[in-house]
């Protein structure tokens, strides 16, 4: 039976990263709302719980709570920032606000303790209250210089708890915490792969299926991809892919897709051209949301049609994964972005049901996944593209005028990411048509044209990223070749934004 992991959100900023190290460590994870219910949290083979930060404080009037049964289920439960003053709170400790805040780097006093061991000696903190007297029954087994219970254990009752973030990347080895508390403090096996799940998802796809038609919307971009050839594996011929060419694609792109799917894959794929039907929905609007659902609508509206000219089909494939789920909002959390085929869907759609395997993936899970299908190495690290395509590259208003510009200088950027070897280095790269103007000076002339941003970024699941440190040289190039090749642009930018407090994308 698969050990299972429950995340309790309590609004955090990072805490889709702790279900993100909790499967790095080997045992799969899901990120649920702090109020879930006993009989949901429970679940099947229920090995532990962690209850994540948030903004509040648990002396706060609307402060969030959890079923407090979680701590008489008798397994190991590990609270962090919030979710350790949560507990402290629960079984009487004291909380007070700090006379120092600490945020950033902290270094910390560790004691030889099992959920400690290999961490290193600085720690990322949050917070403005912390735990001034342990519950009894609890032990501090951490400290700082402004903060006495930096972490606390009460082996008895196995409850446990620390006041920094270990699941970033600012903690030193703050990885280990999470391989300690499942292997050590838990005892787990930590045998879970995404790449051993293909049998699994194949058997849940035919079992919700049947004997039904599937119409799978096929983007080209990596999830999409996986869950299209995972799906044609599970049912056959009962899938027929959509290949919507919706005028927001990158240069040549669909040409590429309908070649690499239908020849290399084998897949059943229909091309259908909607790129004025999108072009003509999306005029004149600049706000980013508003796009996204527009276009989250009409891909829902041609996936009908044409299953309606196929003799009607129950369900609709989507490569949803999980980073789309949460940033579209946990219940807990608030909602960053809508995802097209998440938030951005219509409330009436006409299927039976949504077919979504990899709703429950990580990013690089999906590709684990994609390779164990067999699907080319190439194809499964292809560069993420996002569903509303460049309508969301382009701020403001979108048009044919702007997209041209925006088309030639990303595949400029490609091309000299690519001449770089940094191609498979950097998580995602592309231009952006920032929609504003410049002063410039070309052939003793002065200007005044557009600017182009570009941006490039590190990650490993999309939900933090660091700004790609691309060579000067290479930089260099990528803005001459932009400037001089692509008409009405005079300068270019580098975004260097990490995520958070930006996103990846600019809208």
């Amino acid at each position: 039976m698969r050990e299972r992991v429950v995340v309790l959100d309590f609004g955090g900023q990072y805490n889709q990263l702790i279900a993100r190290r909790v499967r790095e460590a080997g045992v799969y994870s899901e990120l649920i709302p702090h109020d879930a219910p006993i009989e949901r949290i429970k679940g099947d083979s229920l090995s532990a719980v962690i209850l994540t930060g948030g903004p509040d404080s648990v002396y706060a009037k609307d402060a969030k709570d959890c079923d407090n049964a979680v701590f008489a289920l008798g397994i190991p439960v590990l609270g962090i920032c919030y979710g350790m003053q949560y507990i402290a709170k629960i079984f009487g400790g004291e909380i007070s606000s700090a006379p120092v805040r600490e945020y950033g780097h902290t270094a910390i006093h560790l004691s030889d303790h099992p959920l400690l061991n290999g961490l290193g000696g600085v720690v990322w903190m949050n917070h403005n209250d912390s735990v001034t007297r342990a519950p009894e029954g609890f032990s501090a087994i951490a400290s700082t210089d402004a903060c006495p219970v930096a972490a606390f254990a009460d082996e008895e009752r196995r409850l446990y708890g620390i006041q920094f973030h270990a699941e970033v990347t600012h903690t030193e080895n703050g990885k280990v915490l999470f391989e300690n508390f499942l292997k050590n403090v838990c005892g787990l096996r930590c045998d879970y792969s995404a790449a051993n799940l293909k049998d699994e998802l194949i058997e849940k796809v035919r079992a919700q299926v049947g004997s039904g038609r599937v119409i799978g919307a096929l983007s080209g971009g990596v999830d999409s991809s996986v869950a299209s050839v995972l799906v044609h594996e599970a049912v056959g011929e009962q899938l027929t892919c959509i290949f919507v060419d919706h005028g927001l694609l990158r240069e040549n792109e669909a040409e590429e897709v309908m070649r690499v799917y239908r020849d290399t894959l084998s897949l059943n794929i229909i091309k259908v051209d909607a790129r004025e039907r999108f072009l003509s929905r999306l005029k004149g609007v600049t706000e980013p949301e508003k796009k996204r659902k527009i276009i989250g609508e009409e891909f829902i509206r041609v996936f009908e049609e044409e299953s309606k000219k196929l003799g009607g089909a129950e369900f609709l494939l989507q490569g949803t994964i999980y980073p789309d789920v949460i940033e579209s909002g946990t219940g807990s959390a608030d909602t960053i972005k809508s995802h097209h085929n998440v938030g951005g869907l219509p409330k009436d759609i006409g299927f039976k049901s949504l077919v979504e395997p990899l709703r429950m993936l990580f990013k690089d899970e999906v590709r684990a996944l994609g390779e164990s299908l067999g699907i080319p190495h190439h194809l499964v690290w292809r560069q993420p593209f996002p569903g509303p395509g460049l309508a969301i590259r382009v701020l403001g208003d979108v048009t044919e005028d702007k997209l041209q510009i925006l088309r030639r200088s990303d595949a400029i950027f490609r091309e000299e990411v690519k001449t770089a070897g940094l191609a498979e280095a950097i998580w995602q790269y592309f231009t952006v048509f920032t929609g504003m103007r410049s002063v410039g000076v070309m052939g003793d002339l002065r200007t005044y044209d557009y600017v182009i941003g570009v941006r490039a970024v590190t990650s490993t699941d999309a939900m933090t990223v660091e700004w790609a440190e691309i060579p000067f040289p290479v930089l260099r190039r990528i803005s001459d070749r932009i400037i001089g090749e692509v008409p009405h642009v005079n300068r270019v930018v580098y975004d260097i934004t990490s995520k958070p407090p930006g996103t990846i994308e600019w809208e």
